[in-house]
């Protein structure tokens, strides 16, 4: 209010025009328009390969350029692998700090290690679970700090296979960020580190460790492994400490340092049944600790509030009661001490239960106490994790907790997995919100590796049955792999692709399908494996190719062709299994159905033309020879293609010289040559085996079919000369099968164009016997000779003599040709009578 101005004018009803108030900023954003959120993408250097993670197209790689490829790595200083370690350790749980235990009765195993250590041997120690054999390896890398030039080097063998403990080394101990070296480097700069390893939760033996062992000669390594682990070859030169029980006396210290004071004469009984009933196993008396430690809050009760009020903070252990006063507890029977967990988790929070349901779904993965809350539903859930670290149910592995040796079974007898499916899917919701936000780095995905691939796993099976399931496991594939990528933990990459390929394919979801594909190929291609690679690269850009996912496309041919290099292969030869290549066509000249050519033909159509056949070639052909030393595949295929063309470029050039000759001869109306047919005039009866003319046109016995030959022989006498009258044309222009014979596929036909080809036909006999046998019709002789452009002159013949034409057929062979009419000679129904001619 504008203390001048007050009344009505203060709302704008008079007075000065108010000023215009500056817009308040929103404390939230618009709902309606949201700020796309940008690809977290990732540039790293794999080899000789510049990979970039892409998750919204998939991850592209490239050979790396040179001004790309980063400097030989160096190591980190003492400060900088303090740092390292740091990282590595597990989190303290939030709530007031537990007190540490004392490693009790193992100071002879303890003494053994720290010297072989110091001697440059490796040494495997092999414990049962609940042992102690990580407690005891804290206390011999805090003795062995000062034996090698590196120092001592903390790593976790839990799921890792020998590769990605290599890789573990060298990032611990070089400095380089973004950085997967290949084989051969990697294998150059762990032989240059010289540490004490201390490996706890090792997972194979055998080839294997032998594998790493080759690898690190400088490095001295403290294993520890459950007896179930393989054994090392005979040649490894690994020494085996066994790790056993406690005795009674320390088992019964170590439960007196848990409860925090001194056992009672009861206590002590029922620690020594539990001690025969453990095997002396130190994890057993630290739960039966936190079950003294319950009993002692339980037989506070209200009494204690009585007395020291309801804001008083007072410990049970410190204000103990005598069982007379009331609120008597008994003590756990043996069974619930040998098996504790169901009933220290009924005596905890809710929160904490809830958070070992979590567990149990996750197959005994502790998800960060940072998830916590937002899992359970509660702000202060993560104060959970202090509560069963202080009971002995959790136990660190490497970076994160899992449920201690024998509680999740404990657990699962006692009903903690009816619920286990919706806290599988209430999982993998929130890690596919967490991997995907952009704030989250790749180091913390990396760290929560175990739980986010045990809710994928536990969630595929799943999606079969629940319509919703196969989109959530799909999100988190597609969120955690770029993010495991990123953070140089390719084991856990190939796993959730892997997961993500599955669900992709129950859920029907082709473009996610192509994705996994396509990253799969990326990471085979990393790793060294071109065959694999190609395999997932076909198929990724297949199914990318059905999308017209054309960027994608794109991504995946680039990397197909980075495998073709890397091959020796190439695309051309090895086509792939989306892309259908087009085939190789060779055309060549078939062979007539008559025969082949020869050198000198006769000048004569043959009835037939070339058909031109398409020879498919396969794409990818290897040469090869033949039985008879010709080259066989593309260059034999070649030369057959030369000699083929050779033979069609000799029979172009004879159809050329018959078609000059007779386009040079007259082209009388009159000649014989131009009214030749394509089929023979005289077809073999099936009554006599005579061979029966056509009737003339305008005769009695005219059936309407027209003939090929003149039946008057003109003034000179003789039939076939020039001076014959041309036949008269009827209503039918083709003979019919039954008169002539079937025609061969593909024979022309008569034309009546002066550009037709003309085609040999059967001359006209010359004699009226009715034995058609005993009559021959001699070809025209010619000299061959004789040039192809002459233009033949007519000679008078006489009756009686063959006819030497030549308008017709050309100048003939030197080698005469003869054709016969007879039934003998034509029995094949399906070749034209009369002409059996071979050219």
């Amino acid at each position: 209010m504008d203390p001048n101005h007050t009344g009505p004018e203060e709302y704008g009803h008079g007075g000065d025009t108010p000023r215009q108030r500056p817009p308040r900023e929103s404390l939230t954003s618009d709902l309606g328009q949201h700020t796309p959120v940008p690809a977290r993408t990732v540039q790293l250097v794999s080899g000789d390969f510049l990979l970039t993670v892409n998750p919204v197209d998939g991850s592209e790689i490239e050979p790396c350029p040179p001004a790309e490829r980063p400097a030989r790595p160096g190591k980190l200083t003492e400060s900088e692998r303090a740092e390292v370690e740091r990282a590595a350790a597990p989190p303290l749980p939030p709530g007031p700090a537990q007190p540490a235990l004392p490693l009790l009765a193992r100071q002879d195993e303890r003494e053994s290690l720290v010297r072989l250590l110091a001697r440059g041997r490796s040494v495997r120690l092999v414990g049962p679970g609940g042992s102690g054999r990580t407690r005891l390896l804290d206390v011999v890398a805090e003795d062995c700090a000062d034996l090698a030039p590196d120092g001592v080097v903390r790593l976790n063998g839990h799921r890792r296979t020998a590769d990605d403990l290599v890789h573990d080394l060298f990032h611990a101990v070089f400095d380089a960020p973004l950085h997967r070296p290949d084989r051969d480097e990697l294998l150059e700069s762990v032989r240059e580190i010289g540490a004490v390893v201390v490996l706890d939760d090792l997972e194979f033996g055998g080839a294997a460790l032998d594998e790493l062992l080759d690898a690190t000669p400088e490095c001295a390594f403290l294993f520890a492994a459950t007896p179930d682990v393989a054994d090392p070859s005979a040649d490894a030169g690994v020494e085996d400490v066994e790790l056993s029980g406690l005795d009674r006396a320390a088992g019964l210290d170590l439960l007196g340092h848990a409860v925090g004071r001194t056992l009672t004469d009861e206590e002590a009984t029922w620690a020594g049944d539990l001690w025969f009933e453990s095997e002396g196993l130190p994890l057993r008396f630290v739960q039966a600790g936190a079950l003294l430690r319950q009993r002692d809050r339980l037989r506070a009760g209200t009494s204690a509030v009585d007395e020291f009020g309801v804001f008083e903070d007072v410990r049970p252990d410190e204000a103990p009661y005598d069982p007379a006063d009331g609120d008597e507890v008994p003590l756990p029977s043996l069974g619930e001490a040998a098996a504790p967990a169901p009933l220290l988790a009924s005596r905890l929070s809710a929160s904490a239960r809830a958070t070992l349901r979590f567990a149990v779904a996750l197959g005994g993965e502790v998800p960060h106490q940072a998830h916590l809350p937002a899992l359970v539903g509660d702000t202060h859930a993560d104060a959970a994790l202090g509560e069963l670290v202080s009971c002995g149910l959790v136990s660190p592995v490497g970076a994160r907790y899992r449920l201690a040796a024998g509680v999740p079974a404990q657990l699962e007898a006692a009903g903690y997995t009816d619920d286990a499916d919706a806290r599988i899917h209430e999982a993998a919701q929130h890690y596919a919100w967490w991997t995907g936000h952009p704030s989250v780095t790749p180091e913390r995905v990396c760290a929560e590796s175990d739980a986010i691939l045990a809710a994928l796993t536990a969630l595929s099976p799943l999606a079969a049955d629940t319509a919703d399931e196969p989109g959530t496991a799909v999100r988190l594939a597609r969120t955690a792999a770029p993010a495991f990528a990123s953070g140089l933990h390719w084991s856990a990459w190939e796993r959730a692709l892997r997961a993500g390929t599955e669900t992709a394919r129950i859920a029907g979801d082709v473009g996610e399908q192509a994705y996994f594909h396509h990253e799969l190929g990326i990471h085979a291609l990393c790793a060294g494996q071109l065959d694999r690679a190609r395999a997932e690269l076909e198929a990724s850009i297949g199914l990318r190719g059905a999308l017209a996912d054309k960027r994608g496309t794109v991504a995946g041919r680039r990397a197909l062709a980075l495998v073709a290099d890397r091959s020796g292969v190439p695309l051309a030869i090895a086509p792939t299994a989306a892309e259908e290549v087009p085939e190789a066509h060779v055309e060549e000249s078939a062979s007539p159905p008559r025969g082949v050519p020869m050198a000198f033909p006769d000048l004569q159509p043959p009835a037939d033309t070339g058909l031109v056949v398409s020879g498919v070639v396969p794409a990818a052909t290897v040469p090869q020879r033949t039985k008879d030393g010709v080259p066989g595949g593309l260059k034999g295929l070649a030369k057959r293609n030369l000699v083929a063309a050779g033979a069609g470029a000799l029979l172009v050039a004879v159809l050329g010289t018959v078609v000059t000759l007779g386009a040079t001869s007259g082209n009388d109306p009159a000649s014989p040559s131009e009214n030749v047919g394509v089929n023979p005039s005289a077809s073999q009866g099936l009554d006599d085996g005579s061979l029966d003319a056509d009737p003339a046109a305008g005769n009695k016995g005219d059936t309407g079919k027209a003939t090929s030959r003149p039946t008057d022989p003109g003034p000179d006498g003789t039939l076939g000369t020039a001076d014959d009258p041309t036949p008269t044309a009827t209503e039918s222009d083709e003979p019919s099968d039954e008169e002539t014979g079937t025609r061969e596929p593909g024979e022309p036909t008569k034309s009546t164009s002066p550009d037709t080809k003309p085609t040999k036909s059967q001359k006209p006999p010359t004699s009226n016997s009715p034995d058609p046998t005993e009559t021959e019709t001699e070809e025209p002789t010619g000299s061959p000779s004789s040039p192809d452009t002459e233009e033949p002159t007519e000679e008078p013949t006489t009756p009686g003599e063959p006819t030497t034409s030549d308008s017709a057929s050309g100048p003939a062979s030197s080698a005469p040709i003869e054709t016969s009419a007879s039934a003998d000679q034509s029995t094949d129904p399906g070749t034209p009578d009369g002409d059996e001619t071979m050219i």
